[in-house]
């Protein structure tokens, strides 16, 4: 059977390449026959003849301990992933966010799931079929402009000083016009209109002053559509002009890919929920409610589950209990604190592929996979929490989804200097004043109003040393 091995990360750098095609009939044959055609990778993914612990693969979005391990069997199509230990650790070191996301979207799978919906629900959702025109749009030949069906022929010689005098008439015939107004049809015979402000009305005759070219004003049976014609491919983001395009074809609901739902799992022995009075030492959750309305701007469907308290247990329990979920979210405990734990978890219920991203804010982000579902350990600061969203859960949405997204974005030159870390991407807050903006503050991740506050965001890449006062930059608006 060929299947497709994709590797990252370190086993990338070796083999010097991003994917390869192998012939096998099982996980462990796939691999024998991958370190033999790359022999760098064999002392990073085997210790002897044993799979290195931590090193993660997966086939077809699923981690093959959910299988038989190696000796899971292969069929035509396959795609296995491979991945190195987790990345990041207790941030000794950070992985880049290029290679995090990278890493991160290997283990997010396309949506292939369908739902009918009607024409009023449609714009924003994926296109999960061709749309093929079963007629003529417009299915008849139709008056362009209010005024008179004519044989272009008879108009010949028309003008202001000298018009030509037709009759007004039922049928067609040499010398006769008959009244139409806009999107009426036209009878076959005649090829034109002329405009009703080029013509004057006499008893019932009609002079016409002005001469009209065949099919002058004139709107021909399937001009728009025609019958047969693919109107709108498969994997189309709906928009409202598309539903109206859809009316016109007779259609009254449309299948479209199912929307992606996104779990989301606050954690944390402080947190209340909105609306209770915090207690010194408590703090009441926002993040499940942010989050979830980006996830929902986003194109997906926030489940919110119930803030879970700092163990371990509890939070195994509120992921197995949302395994039918496309993506699940934890928000807070994602650092190396003694009450972090949702990386372990993560890690216990499935693979923690990367601990520790080099942005700011958003350090402690965490990535992984449980049950086949892509998991983002999320900061629990809240601006920090936003640019974890922004960074992976977005471009997961799209992934999950087949659906661009496009970013908004607008040039600025900035009105006061920005500072930076090398080595990691920074993401500052600004707000837009007179074709400037202005930093609210690089840092300071817990200030949850700075975000309310910004009209939008500069990302700082990690070979810049910030920018000056001046710089011309791009800012992605965020609110």
């Amino acid at each position: 059977m060929t299947v497709r091995v994709k590797l990252f990360a370190v086993f990338r750098e070796r083999a010097n390449t991003k994917e390869a095609s192998i012939e096998a009939a099982s996980v462990r044959e796939a691999l024998a026959i991958l370190v033999k055609r790359y022999p760098a990778l064999s002392p990073l993914i085997f210790e002897g003849d044993s799979v290195r612990a931590f090193v993660h693969i997966f086939l077809n979005g699923k981690t093959i301990k959910e299988y038989r391990g190696l000796d899971t069997e292969l069929h035509e199509g396959d795609e296995l992933a491979i991945f190195p230990p987790v990345s990041g650790g207790l941030f000794r070191q950070v992985t880049q966010v290029e290679e995090a996301l990278s890493i991160f979207l290997g283990v997010v799978t396309q949506i292939r799931d369908a739902e009918a919906v009607t024409l009023e629900q449609c714009c924003g959702r994926v296109l999960a079929e061709n749309i093929v025109s079963m007629r003529d749009v417009p299915n008849y030949t139709r008056a362009a402009m209010d005024g008179y069906a004519v044989r272009s022929q008879d108009t010949g010689g028309a003008a202001p000083s000298s018009p030509v005098v037709l009759a007004v008439g039922s049928e067609v015939a040499a010398g006769v016009c008959m009244r139409v107004h806009t999107g009426s049809p036209v009878p076959a015979g005649f090829d034109a209109v002329v405009m009703l402000e080029d013509t004057r009305t006499r008893g019932s005759m009609v002079e016409v002053f002005a001469v009209v070219a065949p099919f002058e004003n004139l709107g021909e049976r399937g001009e728009d559509i025609k019958s047969g014609e693919t109107v709108l491919r498969k994997g189309h983001l709906l928009r409202g002009c598309d539903a109206a395009v859809l009316a016109a074809l007779g259609i009254g609901n449309v299948k479209v890919m199912r929307r992606p739902v996104a779990v989301i799992i606050p954690t944390g022995d402080e947190l209340v929920p909105p609306g209770q009075e915090p207690r010194e030492g408590e703090a009441i959750e926002t993040n499940r409610l942010m989050a979830g309305m980006y996830i929902g701007q986003w194109g997906g469907i926030p489940v919110k589950s119930g803030i879970i308290r700092d163990d371990p247990a509890l939070l195994k329990r509120a992921i197995a209990s949302h395994q039918d979920a496309d993506m699940i979210l934890i928000c807070g405990g994602s650092s190396v604190g003694a009450r972090d734990h949702a990386p372990a978890v993560v890690s216990s219920l499935g693979s923690l592929l990367v601990h520790g991203v080099a942005m700011s804010p958003g350090k402690p982000t965490g990535l992984g996979a449980v049950g086949g579902k892509p998991v983002i350990c999320l900061p629990g600061y809240p601006v920090a929490c936003f640019a974890a969203l922004f960074t992976f859960a977005l471009p997961a949405l799209r992934k999950l989804s087949g659906r661009e997204l496009p970013l908004f974005t607008r040039r600025a030159r900035l009105g006061e200097k920005i500072a930076s870390r090398t080595g990691y991407r920074t993401y500052v807050r600004v707000t837009l004043k007179d074709g400037l903006a202005y930093p609210l503050m690089s840092s300071g991740a817990g200030i949850m109003s700075s975000l309310s506050r910004a009209d939008g965001m500069v990302v700082v890449p990690e070979d810049v040393e910030g920018y000056s006062e001046g710089d011309e930059v791009e800012v992605i608006i965020i609110n």
